[in-house]
């Protein structure tokens, strides 16, 4: 089968978060299971990488890489001749993007049997597939961003018909809504998790969509399918930024490593990997720890919101059990998951999150509230779920982790089954291919 991502980022090309993530892994696990798989994206002017240049029309270019066997096609518009990924005009520069990748790809000869919209980036694209007849999934990685613009003010970018403008088309509170283009006109949607798409069809987390996507699940084109991690990037075993290790005796030697580093006492560690945002439940964390510190140390790495940011960095000036660095550091993110006891998720909302599996393992329990792809791949007998996210049911689940720490054999054998948990793509790939043939087939 012949498959077409679309998205608005692409490791190691371009990367803000776990999308890029996901649009290396997935297509390479497709191509190892015998698909051919190509990745659109736009040519950023920082863009990671110089295509070979393919096609070229007016102000449109066409670019590709080939890597891991996957084909990388980057197009460019003057939109995207500026540095940076994201920008206050997205959905404007998006929107002239899109209307112009299919037909820029019928030029230069690509061809594709199912077309795969990430986000609604992507959902333009989508909604153009319709008009064609092409088949196309769209996947929600998170329906907390759409793409909204004044409707009036932006009905000339998308290159649609105007009775697209209806309220069961693509407007939206008097706005476009791109990502309800994709929700709209794909032949399946999916998010990533299977929590999350259940989540997503109520009020409390469905952002305004709750109606279209409730459905979309009554006509059965609403799924969830839970995403991959790189296991050979984030294997303990093989992981060159820390002390490799496959059980727990090798993970104590990380533990005094980090404890080392960063001059703590011998309580034990919490640490957190995280953008500082409400949704992440990061304030929820900061709430918590004037009684967290008094039985464990806390090491955080990230940045976000600047009120956050500063409350966490003023913790770290007034308490010797408190440590925040700011930015992304990749290789002591790997230590900080390799040398803590347990690995702090209070998110608010998750539509999957890769930082559990990881920690998971790392033989680093998870203290998650259980939502979205944190309820479906946290097990009870490693991790510690909380219900309500409060700082008081974030307090209790991390009671339990410090009861059940003060065994040690016990602690070592929960902790331990983490290590050979399979997250790997493989199963994922093949349930979206299920999908692929069915909406190819319809």
């Amino acid at each position: 089968m012949r498959i077409l991502h679309v998205a608005s980022e692409a490791y190691p090309f371009s990367r803000t978060g776990g999308l890029a993530d996901v649009m290396a892994a997935l297509p390479a696990e497709l191509v190892r299971l015998g698909h051919q798989v190509s990745v659109l994206s736009p040519w950023y002017a920082d863009l990671l990488g110089t295509p070979h240049e393919i096609w070229r029309s007016g102000d449109l270019r066409l670019g590709e890489i080939v890597e891991a066997g996957v084909r990388f096609l980057f197009l460019e518009t003057p939109a995207f001749k500026r540095p940076g990924i994201y920008h206050d005009d997205d959905v404007q520069r998006f929107s002239a993007w899109g209307r112009r990748v299919l037909t820029a790809l019928q030029a230069a000869g690509v061809r594709f049997d199912v077309l795969h919209g990430h986000d609604w980036a992507a959902g333009l694209v989508v909604a153009h597939s319709n008009l064609r007849r092409l088949p196309s999934v769209f996947t929600i990685h998170n329906l907390q961003y759409q793409g909204r613009w004044n409707l009036y003010e932006s009905a000339g970018w998308t290159g649609l018909p105007d009775w697209f403008a209806r309220v069961e088309d693509v407007e939206f509170y008097g706005d476009l809504n791109l990502m309800k283009a994709g929700l709209i006109y794909a032949g399946h949607v999916t998010t990533v998790s299977p929590t999350y798409a259940l989540e997503i069809t109520t009020p409390q987390f469905g952002e305004g969509l709750e109606g279209v996507l409730q459905e979309r699940r009554r006509q059965g084109q609403l799924s969830g399918v839970i995403n991959g991690l790189d296991q050979e990037r984030w294997d303990p075993r093989t992981d060159g930024h820390v002390l490799p290790y496959g059980d727990m005796a090798g993970k104590a030697a990380n533990v005094a490593a980090l404890r080392e580093e960063f001059g703590l006492d011998d309580a034990p560690i919490l640490s957190c990997v995280s953008r500082l945002a409400v949704q992440k439940g990061l304030d929820i964390l900061l709430a918590a720890l004037p009684e967290i510190v008094k039985s464990w140390n806390v090491v955080l790495l990230g940045s976000g919101d600047v009120q956050l940011e500063a409350a966490f960095s003023g913790w770290a000036r007034r308490s010797p059990r408190v440590r925040h660095v700011t930015g992304m550091n990749e290789a002591l993110s790997h230590r900080l998951y390799a040398g803590a006891h347990a690995f702090a998720m209070p998110s608010r909302f998750e539509p999957c999150g890769l930082s559990q599996m990881i920690a998971l393992r790392y033989g680093t329990p998870p203290v998650a509230r259980r939502t979205g792809g944190l309820a479906d791949t946290v097990p009870e007998d490693i991790g510690f779920l909380f219900d309500d996210a409060t700082p008081e049911a974030f307090l209790e689940a991390l009671q339990r982790a410090e009861a059940a720490l003060a065994t040690p054999t016990g602690w070592n054998a929960r902790a331990g089954r983490g290590f050979d948990l399979d997250f790997s793509w493989e199963g994922p790939a093949r349930r979206y291919l299920d999908i692929y043939r069915q909406v190819a087939g319809d």
